[in-house]
């Protein structure tokens, strides 16, 4: 299962990547941070696929962490450039009908930033038990 999952974060990696740069989500140090992360995490998954070193899978568990914290806040900054895009176009709006124009307008999508949230998540179940990390345990133990 571990190198199905392995591949699928690749591909989701990439894809993501690509649709970013494509998009040119490159403005802003804000809008630079997850295409970053991205190129990070390629390349930790990368050195982890080939050389299976417990650090590699330490490396990927951070970067996954910086992937679910990155996708929290993306969500909470294009939630907020949503509404002031809404607000500036119809200040009469409020409550739930801002709340609903903020969440179905097309640019920026605010759950956009989520697809960061579910690639950290299937980063931290690719690390999840794997075979490199009881590899350090056992030469701590012999060490």
């Amino acid at each position: 299962m571990r190198p199905l999952i392995l591949a699928v974060l690749f591909l989701g990696l990439f894809g993501t990547g690509a649709e970013l740069l494509l998009l040119e989500h490159t403005g802003s140090l804000w809008e630079l941070i997850p295409v970053a992360l991205i190129g990070l995490a390629l390349v930790i998954l990368t050195w982890n696929a080939i050389t299976q070193h417990p650090a590699s899978v330490r490396a990927l568990q951070g970067i996954m962490g910086l992937f679910l914290f990155a996708g929290v806040a993306g969500i909470a900054l294009h939630y907020q450039s949503s509404m002031e895009f809404k607000l500036e176009t119809n200040a009469a709006l409020s409550g739930w009908a801002l709340f609903w124009a903020v969440m179905s307008a097309k640019t920026p999508p605010a759950l956009a930033p989520g697809a960061m949230i579910q690639l950290g998540l299937l980063g931290l179940v690719y690390t999840y038990r794997h075979p490199s990390s009881y590899a350090e345990i056992g030469e701590l133990r012999r060490g």
